[in-house]
């Protein structure tokens, strides 16, 4: 097993950091401590972009400066001035105190400028070799035909095994063609030790290699005039405005960049109408050349717009030189860029062997799990079995910024609730793609009739009435709950702009529990440093009795087994073991009788104090002997206030992450955002609840 691999290529714009982030999540799903290394980078007078994205992606927490060793230019200057041996000693130094350091290095080689491309291949191979790296070696499939990449692929192969090394995989990056099994076999079948060799085929995505209006910004040294909220927009085209509108309207395509001379007054605002027209694609943004800006009755009315709809930036250059730099421009990977860094994943997790590329990587894992073991385990997860999850809240912009992860990464089919002409609006006001997503507004959908029926039918014997259920029914989260009921998706995830309450309250009345279960509680998954806890119940039950506490362990440690935490339950109290006395311990010792009860075989412990449940010194001498004292995985608080409160000191105090509150207990999956979430938070929900749907599915009765 390797402890060391080299990322590389031999040509540019081989979408190398795309590659890089694929393997570095697959390293963190297993390892706790793996470094990132650049021997070479282009230039030193900003931060390199892949060494950005890597660490503050995967909050790596290694200093800037220990993570490379010389620019492009220094090397070449070294070599001239004859120093070849102190370029090598430097950076075998500054690798090695990264392996002294960490568990695994992962090693990025140059980025290949034509002018330069002998050289570095070399010199690429010659630290591979000096550090004992095995090589990943990533290929620019675009424009090539299969044959020829056949080729182009052998070659690099025996090239590097010429210099002795020993390549672990290859992938032919950004493929056009339709034969991507035949050309992989062929090279397996043909290349050296092609039965070793993990050979993979990437499609091509325009999303990776088209510039964000962030970079264009950076290339043309331009500011921000309009839409710095925009700045995320891709541009898949330029044109060049200098022709009457009536023309230039015939020109614009999806994701169109404008490039006009500042005082084009009638270009600036047509390409701004055009941008939330109906009638025309949406524009991706527009720059201003010359350093002229637009005159003072437009920039009001610009202003004047309730949120610009697009970027709009101000270049120094003409219109000729800027767009010069433009057609040079190529799309990176950005560390803010979520919808990059989405899509780089998605494609590496569907088109690797992941599985087999980790067992050569990752052969021992540690039973400790760090957060981004846990987050990587839940994509997998979900996207081993993919199911529909219904988001009632499709016009909110987190959610649809979420739905564009959750679709590029794979993890579930989505849809979402709401007017569709306001969701559209704001698709293109956000410049997103969750094309993959289903949209369904209640109140027009076939099924509207069916499901306030249904409602009535399963209600009635508490009261509800026909009109009750059809204005019931035309609330998006009751709709959201009887999909889920019917079986036309599998989960729902709600509560970004409703409360708790406003999320269960369907779900109780119709979806109900378990059989078995009598009490619908919430986890948070506390992602600590080098483990994974799981604590219930605190978001739902104020002040449960005995017996629900027992129902909550259970269902806690069910929950937990599900997500790879491994059960060892705490009863938690204010005293250990027999320790103390009144009522408050007296039910959590009721509590974990009646759930040893229920289940004999599950390590379970109570009544627990924190301490003794985490700390094995302490456990030793509260309660020693015990199986769970000192090691415990499920931490049960015995109320709300308790349960609350803990979660979030342990969460503020010790920079834990908390994902949650997870619902459990219910016959099909709902859970409950928080009104604060992330866009990123929707995302991992939406995960948790695809795998706790892919434990059943179908029509409840």
């Amino acid at each position: 097993m390797t402890r060391n691999l080299y990322i590389t290529t031999v040509e540019a714009q081989s979408g190398k950091s795309a590659i890089t982030l694929g393997v570095m999540q697959l390293l963190l799903s297993g390892l706790q401590r793996v470094a990132f290394f650049r021997p070479i980078i282009l230039q030193d007078e900003d931060l390199d972009n892949d060494i950005n994205l890597v660490l503050n992606y995967f909050n790596l927490d290694i200093p800037y400066e220990s993570t490379y060793a010389y620019t492009l230019r220094q090397a070449r200057d070294l070599i001239n001035q004859g120093k070849h041996d102190q370029l090598m000693e430097t950076i075998l130094a500054k690798y090695k105190e990264l392996e002294k350091n960490y568990d695994w290095v992962l090693v990025e080689g140059t980025d290949f400028h034509a002018a330069a491309s002998n050289f570095e291949f070399d010199i690429n191979a010659e630290i591979a070799d000096n550090l004992g790296c095995p090589l990943f070696v990533v290929l620019n499939s675009l424009g090539k035909s299969d044959e020829d990449l056949i080729s182009s692929a052998l070659m690099s192969l025996e090239s590097f095994q010429d210099k002795g090394l020993d390549v672990l995989g290859l992938t032919l990056n950004r493929y056009a063609g339709q034969a991507a099994e035949a050309v992989a076999q062929a090279i397996r079948d043909r290349g050296p030790n092609g039965d070793k060799l993990c050979v993979s085929v990437i499609p091509e995505d325009a999303t990776l290699s088209k510039p964000s209006m962030s970079e264009v910004q950076k290339c043309l040294n331009a500011e921000v005039l309009y839409g710095a909220s925009r700045m995320e927009a891709l541009a898949h085209n330029y044109v060049v405005a200098a022709m009457h509108i009536d023309n230039f309207l015939e020109y614009l395509e999806k994701d169109s960049l404008i490039i006009t001379p500042g005082d084009r007054s009638d270009i600036i605002l047509s390409s701004l109408v055009a941008r939330v027209s109906a009638k025309y694609p949406d524009v991706a943004g527009i720059v201003l050349t010359g350093g002229i800006r637009p005159t003072q009755k437009v920039a009001e009315l610009i202003e004047g717009w309730t949120g610009a709809p697009l970027a709009v930036l101000l270049a120094p250059d003409c219109t000729f030189t800027t767009a010069l730099k433009l057609y040079d421009l190529y799309g990176r990977i950005d560390a803010g860029n979520q919808r990059k860094i989405a899509t780089a994943l998605g494609l590496f997790e569907t088109h690797v062997n992941v599985r087999r590329l980790s067992t050569w990587l990752v052969a021992d894992r540690p039973d400790k799990m760090t957060p981004k073991m846990f987050e990587f385990s839940l994509i997998q997860k979900a996207t081993s079995d993919r199911r529909r999850i219904v988001l009632p809240e499709g016009e909110g912009e987190r959610i649809l910024k979420a739905t564009e992860i959750i679709l590029r990464r794979g993890i579930a089919d989505i849809t979402l609730l709401g007017r569709e002409d306001r969701i559209q609006d704001m698709i293109s006001k956000l410049g997103v793609d969750v094309s993959g997503a289903e949209i369904i507004d209640p109140t027009t959908s076939p099924e509207f009739d069916e499901y306030c029926h249904t409602f009535y039918e399963l209600r009635k014997h508490k009261g509800a009435t026909e009109d009750n259920a059809r204005d019931l029914m035309a609330d998006p989260t009751y709709y959201g709950t009887m999909m889920v009921y019917k079986g036309k998706a599998d989960g729902m995830v709600s509560g970004s702009v409703t409360t708790t309450a406003q999320t269960i309250r369907p779900a109780l009345q119709f979806i109900k529990t378990k059989p078995g279960v009598c009490t619908v509680s919430s986890v948070f998954f506390m992602c600590l440093r080098d483990r994974v806890l799981v604590y219930g119940d605190c978001a739902v039950n104020p002040d449960p009795t005995a017996e629900q506490l027992a129902d909550i362990a259970l269902t806690s440690a069910q929950t937990a087994k599900l997500f790879g935490v491994e059960p060892r339950v705490a009863m938690l109290s204010y005293s250990t073991g027999a320790s103390g006395q009144g009522e408050d311990v007296d039910k959590v010792r009721r509590a974990t009788e009646i759930a040893k009860r229920r289940a004999p075989n599950l390590p379970i412990e109570g009544p627990l104090q924190y301490d003794a449940a985490v700390d094995p010194d302490v456990a030793a001498a509260k309660l020693p002997g015990s199986d769970v004292a000192g090691h415990a995985s499920v931490f049960i608080f015995p109320d709300l206030n308790t349960g609350n409160n803990t979660y979030k000191a342990v969460q503020r105090s010790s920079g834990a992450v908390a994902m949650g509150p997870i619902l459990q207990g219910l016959r099909r999956p709902v859970n409950d955002l928080s009104r604060g979430c992330t866009v990123i938070d929707v995302v991992y929900t939406t995960a948790i609840t695809a795998i706790q749907a892919q434990e059943k599915k179908g029509v409840l009765g």
